[in-house]
């Protein structure tokens, strides 16, 4: 597609030129799904520091787009209206919305780069390397949350699709043979309730089954669950 531009620019129909035009409309039409996996992100951060470095990108990304729009303006004379046809799709968990919106930041500023290159003046061209600067902060910013969130929860799962009901039930298997184990040793059943049932929920945070055991059996043995440690006194079965 040929975009047109001012008569001051006519002398610069280059390839390029034209790329660039075609990019900065592409920037400006993802807005929505952009806009769309801040408010996911925003939703389900753990916390308030990240909520305010997820606010401070996403205040620079609308800067961004107020300037792609303004450029495209004052260069075409014309005003770029629509969204992309993505279909915005909601990531499975906090720390795979993170790593999706850092490689989207990354993709961006190559994109920006692109833009740089074609453009006609170097007023617009200096414009770009701001945003280009600012794309490379938040990309360090996503870096930062992936990692502080990923150390959090060690055992996430990042699969791209959801197990199946026997799926999760094989996955599970090892803490159903523990379960069992305990309960031919006579240990309470109010207590082995608790402990397993524990573990499933540590298992739908993203913890394997065995870490998931390891981590209610030292909250047992270090006394961080009184409540715990006091239905195992008791005894019930036998």
């Amino acid at each position: 597609m040929h975009y047109s531009m001012n008569d001051k620019y006519q002398n610069f129909d280059s390839r390029e030129f034209q790329q660039s035009l075609a990019l900065i409309v592409k920037a400006i039409q993802g807005e929505k799904e952009d806009e769309l996996l801040y408010s996911y992100l925003l939703s389900v951060a753990p916390s308030q520091e990240n909520k305010d470095i997820i606010l401070s990108i996403r205040e620079d990304e609308s800067k961004h787009h107020k300037m792609f729009k303004k450029m495209y303006q004052n260069i075409t004379g014309q005003e770029v209206s629509g969204t992309n046809k993505e279909v915005f799709q909601k990531p499975i968990s906090y720390v795979r919305g993170i790593q999706q919106a850092h490689f989207r930041k990354l993709k961006a500023v190559e994109m920006s780069q692109k833009i740089r290159k074609g453009l006609p003046t170097r007023y617009y061209r200096d414009k770009m390397f701001e945003i280009i600067t600012d794309k490379l902060k938040h990309a360090n910013k996503y870096s930062f949350l992936y990692t502080e969130n990923k150390m959090s929860a060690p055992a996430q799962q990042l699969t791209s699709k959801e197990k199946t009901p026997d799926e999760w039930v094989k996955y599970t298997a090892y803490l159903v043979e523990e379960a069992e184990e305990d309960f031919n040793k006579g240990v309470n059943l109010t207590h082995v309730f608790q402990e397993f049932i524990l573990m499933g929920v540590l298992v739908g945070k993203g913890y394997t089954p065995k870490q998931a055991y390891e981590t209610v059996g030292d909250w047992e043995k270090k006394g961080e669950s009184k409540l715990l440690q006091a239905s195992k006194k008791f005894n019930d079965h036998k």
